[in-house]
């Protein structure tokens, strides 16, 4: 069964919005979700004066011994706490790479905060076809990359990277540094004519007692506060300034529109047993760009039969998630000793060049891998060889840009979430592999192993509700407003027009911020007096 003949949405008169709530809120403007997107939404508009409502299906995540607990982590799965998904083509579930958490993945992501490059918002040609310019420029977004930067206390170095587009301001704190096996992979790196930069990153881990501190933070919580995370940098501050609430353990499961058909009205979410319905005069979706697209379609109504906000037929559409490979380089003969492998990273291939006639992608390494991690993804191993093995690798992740395609993405099918995803652009990402590898050998690392990423490893999601000039070619006006709903905004990653091959949070909280500013306007525009309800000065 292909995509295109499934029911994609719930029928029109399908009953699910109940009778009657058993409890009304009433808010200025509800977010829905509280990651990277919505939690930097909430702090841009702590100051606003508005009534802000942080709407979150999870709840906060314990400081605990376990959040180091490697065996807790991964093996025994003690945070990951997503729904079952299903791979659209197979029928196969998986469970998805989310993670439902005040302050959403970035409770367990590596911290890692690069910039796209310039080239990334321009439309460019790849191997496998053009990747579209987005609606905005780099020069749009870079004083918000500037304050998304102060914000998330990223550590950066300007200069070594020769794709590094420009920066307004320096970063905000000094680049972590290399221990001294990456150091030595750099200096390796370096001597083949590549330019290995330190990776911007948003870890406070300037000493090594600090550094040991976060050694299993890549994919976990740090029990020690000493990652960036939106809960931590931009939902506490504000709450703590007094006009944000934060609704925990709800769950958004229908947007409601208005008679005039331009609005919503409300939200209906569930709370334990209850049914609550949330009234805003704004609204903010950031649940991820398969959830938000998921919602979106399960909102549908007999004037909106394919989902709201869909009269485009692309709400669910060119789903993207990155052609991704775990890397591994051994040293039979070496300990590797660090404690904090991600400050490294190299993209003299992330462009056309002499060399690659395409884009090839972006190296970066890996926090460390540990034994339990491969335990995870090779349960028959031995756990002795596994750690035999992790003591003596360095750890790399590689990603290619995955091309938006109509036929790759979510649908809803009996209130179960779909995902259609068929990889493209592989070649480059072979290429790339290829050329990682020879490197990697020179630098003294003779035993590679590589496995790349299939569906389940979605925490790069995006392109669900694409941002664009054109209605009929796009989900959401430039400033990220849906086309066809005049109070509804949608500010994690579903917006992106294209994936770039970058991790993709600093990009969100940039977009997040400049959308920000374009509500705040819009509310000072609301609350200015008219010229004819404006008082008579005395004269």
């Amino acid at each position: 069964m292909s995509w295109e003949t499934i029911d994609e949405a719930p029928r029109p008169g399908t009953p699910l919005e109940p009778a009657s709530a058993d409890e009304v809120v009433r808010t200025g403007i509800a977010i829905i979700g509280s990651g990277m997107g919505g939690g930097t939404m909430a702090y841009a508009l702590k100051d606003s004066g508005a009534k802000v409502l942080l709407i979150e299906r999870g709840h906060r995540l314990p400081a605990e011994p376990e959040n180091s607990d490697l065996d807790e982590v991964y093996l025994k799965g003690r945070y990951k706490n997503a729904n079952t998904w299903f791979n659209g083509r197979t029928g196969e579930s998986f469970k998805p790479g989310v993670y439902y958490w005040v302050g959403g993945n970035t409770k367990v992501y590596g911290a890692c905060l690069p910039r796209f490059r310039a080239s990334d918002f321009e439309a460019t040609q790849h191997a496998d076809g053009v990747s579209p310019a987005w609606p905005f420029s780099y020069a749009d977004l870079e004083p918000y990359y500037t304050r998304a930067e102060r914000l998330f206390k990223v550590r950066g170095q300007i200069g070594e990277d020769p794709t590094e587009p420009p920066h307004s301001e320096a970063y905000p704190y000094p680049a972590l540094d290399h221990e001294p096996e990456i150091q030595g992979l750099a200096d390796s790196l370096r001597s083949q004519g590549l330019h290995p930069f330190r990776m911007a990153n948003g870890l406070d881990a300037d000493t090594p007692e600090m550094r040991a501190l976060c050694a299993t933070s890549d994919g976990a919580p740090n029990e020690a506060g000493l990652k960036s995370d939106a809960e931590k940098v931009a939902i506490n501050p504000a709450l703590e300034a007094g006009n944000t609430t934060l609704m925990t353990d709800t769950e958004v499961i229908r947007l409601i529109p208005g008679t005039d058909g331009r609005t919503i009205v409300a939200a209906l979410a569930k709370r334990d047993d209850r049914i609550i319905r949330i009234e805003a005069d704004k609204f903010v979706l950031a649940a991820g760009a398969v959830n938000s697209a998921a919602l979106l379609l399960r909102s549908a109504t007999k004037e909106h039969p394919l989902g709201l906000a869909n009269s485009s037929g692309l709400v669910g559409r060119n789903y993207m998630v990155h052609n991704s490979t775990f890397f591994i380089g051994i040293n039979p003969s070496k300990i590797n000793r660090t404690l904090w492998q991600k400050t490294l990273g190299l993209n003299d291939w992330y462009e056309a060049g002499p060399t690659n006639r395409y884009p090839l992608g972006n190296l970066q390494m890996l926090g460390k891998l540990r034994a339990s991690m491969l335990k995870m993804a090779r349960a028959w191993a031995p756990t002795p060889i596994l750690k035999a093995i992790s003591d003596r690798s360095i750890d790399i992740y590689l990603t290619t840009e995955d091309l938006p395609r109509r036929s790759n993405g979510v649908s809803v099918v009996n209130g179960k979430i779909h995902v259609w995803w068929e990889p493209n652009n592989l070649e480059p990402h072979a290429e790339l592999v290829r050329r990682v590898s020879r490197a990697v050998r020179k630098a003294g690392y003779p035993v590679i192993f590589t496995e790349r990423m299939g569906i389940e490893t979605n925490s790069h999601q995006c392109g669900t509700a694409v941002a664009g000039h054109d209605p009929r070619a796009s989900v959401l006006n430039p400033d990220c407003r849906t086309h066809d709903l005049d109070n509804l905004w949608i500010v994690d990653s579903s917006f992106f027009p294209s994936s770039a091959a970058l991790n993709p949070a600093l990009t969100i909280a940039a977009n997040a911020l400049r959308v920000a500013a374009r509500i705040l306007g819009e509310n000072k525009q609301e609350e200015a007096p008219s010229a004819a309800t404006s008082p008579t000065p005395n004269r």
